[in-house]
């Protein structure tokens, strides 16, 4: 299990959220973790890593973590919660959490295509991360993981760096293979011009 993390002098837990830095804003997410802010008070100390999404909403937020900054603070939180990011959701296991993943979206602008909803729904049916893909499911889910960490922490081996560099390999794999089905099912509009047939006339 991972090393127990210190409490806070304080008593609050700690909330981790990271979007990434994907160019794509996450406005969706954001928000709902403003709003929920609101609600709860200062019961919790919420680190938001915003990216490219406005976050005015919340006073200590901030839009980029460097490395270390990032490993830090998911060492020292008691809840993670991340976009569908596989690195992102990748370091927060190694960590010792489960995460609490809200995939982006790309019908609302929220990236390039689906692969992030393919692949936190496959890790989501495995069990590997919390899937929410409403607002209703992560307030529910936050409120659970507030009064029970313990659902949200998986077993690690610290030492295990073999371990990770496969965990890396298999959600290489997925990935691209997310990638590669949903282009099997997005043809091309254009077809490539093979120029004049011996006619002078297109070739069909």
């Amino acid at each position: 299990m991972p090393e127990p993390r210190e409490p806070r002098a304080d008593g609050r837990p700690r909330v981790l959220v990271a979007v990434g830095t994907d160019k794509h804003p996450f406005d969706r997410l954001v928000s709902w973790l403003a709003e929920w802010h609101r609600t709860i008070g200062g019961a919790v100390v919420l680190t938001v890593q915003h990216g490219h999404t406005r976050a005015d909403d919340l006073r200590d937020a901030v839009p980029f973590l460097g490395h270390a900054e990032l490993q830090a603070a998911m060492a020292g939180a008691d809840l993670v919660v991340c976009h569908g990011g596989p690195a992102t959701i990748l370091e927060a296991r190694r960590h010792g959490h489960l995460p609490i993943v809200v995939p982006r979206d790309p019908t609302r602008g929220e990236h390039v295509d689906d692969h992030q909803l393919l692949f936190a729904r496959r890790l989501g049916a495995a069990g590997l991360v919390a899937l929410c893909e409403s607002r209703q499911e992560l307030l529910a889910t936050l409120a659970t993981g507030l009064a029970d960490r313990s659902r949200f922490t998986v077993e690690v081996d610290a030492g295990a760096a073999d371990g990770r560099r496969a965990a890396v390999r298999r959600v290489g794999v997925i990935v691209e293979d997310l990638v590669a089905a949903a282009q099997r099912h997005h043809r091309p509009w254009w077809r490539p011009w093979g120029g004049p047939g011996p006619n002078g006339r297109r070739k069909q």
